[in-house]
């Protein structure tokens, strides 16, 4: 079945639920066993539910994977595929301007627990050859990156690694599986914060994690049983629901992302456009490679590099709002440099480009006219 297809019937039969055209909400803890010592496919919520196994069953599909696994975040998430790979003495090799989250985890929590954590930029390929390690275990990229849409050649990265005796984890959130598949490039684990497009209406907190190495899928199952971090079966479903039409919402963040990037790259308060998607974009062929289009995140630097000149910009913004998040219908802004990566330290954002005049805009699905006036209208004197 072809993309658009599996988004909305792969992972769920409905004859084992009374031919329920869509997924029902299991909205139970426990599940009845007839007899001491039955093996059940269901026990225990935290082990897993039919609703969630639906949304794993779906996730892999999408992802050309054998195993989806779900949790409550996605940090979870990534806190999950971090412990089941790694433990004290080893390496961790991160894209320097990755998430901000994700570097609170690895430096304030990680690093803490024996794991060397090293940052490296792996735009350039060449430059994993050179810091990899016999200690080497795992290596975490996103592509494109957070906030600056950084791309990382994937297939490349994960032959490197892969000569070295290295897992590849891949955070492909700002791509979806409409927009890239990491394992078919390689990579050993993909991992997504399905609250952003998936969910795709600002209305659930979750994450996914794909692999297709049957060890891997045991020890992050492990991790998820053990620690417990997984999502209820009301997010779980809505999450299913929102995968359904990713196919068509992201076509329209695609466009409406390409028409923001060619307005504002003519601007004049506008100092640069970060976007795959432009010809400039160092990593524009990178992106044509390994992407089917090229997301709908647009990152601007304001000429005026002040937090004031990006505060007015954002407070005047009608339809866009002021908010951490990304991936939903609606558009929004984020000041990353106080939002998504505010706990970084500030010698560190101003080494990444994470500036106190940039802005990070999730271009939403509403009519492209309306979007370009309302950011007309925010920016002008």
């Amino acid at each position: 079945m072809k993309f658009a297809t599996r988004s909305i019937h792969a992972g769920y039969d409905n004859s084992s639920h009374h031919q329920s055209v869509m997924p029902p909400i299991y909205q139970t803890s426990v599940f009845e066993f007839s007899e001491v010592g039955e093996s059940r496919d269901f026990a225990y919520a935290r082990t897993g539910t039919p609703t969630r196994a639906a949304l794993e069953g779906c996730l892999a599909s999408l992802e050309n994977a054998r195993h989806g696994l779900a949790f409550a975040s996605g940090m979870a998430a990534i806190d999950a595929v971090l412990r089941a790979t790694l433990k004290p003495g080893d390496e961790v090799i991160a894209v320097a301007d990755l998430y901000g989250g994700a570097y609170r985890l690895l430096t304030r929590v990680m690093a803490p627990a024996g794991i060397t954590v090293t940052f490296v930029d792996l735009s350039v390929t060449a430059n994993l050859e050179a810091a990899i390690s016999d200690k080497t275990r795992l290596v975490w990229l996103e592509s494109p990156t957070n906030p600056l849409l950084n791309l990382v050649d994937i297939e490349a990265l994960s032959a490197i690694a892969r000569r070295h005796g290295a897992k590849v984890a891949v955070d492909s959130t700002f791509a979806t599986p409409y927009l890239q598949n990491p394992l078919d490039l390689g990579a050993d684990i993909v991992v997504h914060s399905a609250t952003k497009y998936l969910g795709g209406h600002s209305d659930v907190l979750l994450g996914l994690v794909a692999v297709n190495d049957d060890q891997l899928h045991t020890d992050i199952k492990f991790i998820q049983n053990s620690a417990g971090a997984v999502p209820g079966p009301q997010d779980c479903f809505l999450t299913l629901r929102g995968i359904k039409t990713l196919h068509l919402r992201m076509e329209r963040h695609c466009d409406n992302a390409e028409r923001v990037a060619a307005f504002l790259q003519n601007h004049p308060k506008i100092e640069k456009v970060f976007f795959p998607g432009l010809p400039e974009h160092p990593g524009h062929e990178v992106a044509r490679r390994q992407m089917r289009r090229f997301g709908g995140i647009v990152t601007i630097w304001l000429k005026d590099d002040t937090r004031a000149a990006a505060s007015r910009v954002a407070s005047r913004l009608q339809l866009f709002a002021l908010a951490e998040s990304l991936g939903g219908v609606e558009s929004l802004v984020n000041h990353s440099y106080t939002m998504s990566h505010g706990g970084m330290p500030p010698e560190q954002k101003a080494q990444l480009g994470i500036r106190e005049g940039g802005l990070r805009l999730s271009i939403g699905v509403e009519d492209i006219e309306d979007i370009l006036a309302d950011l007309a209208q925010a920016l002008a004197d």
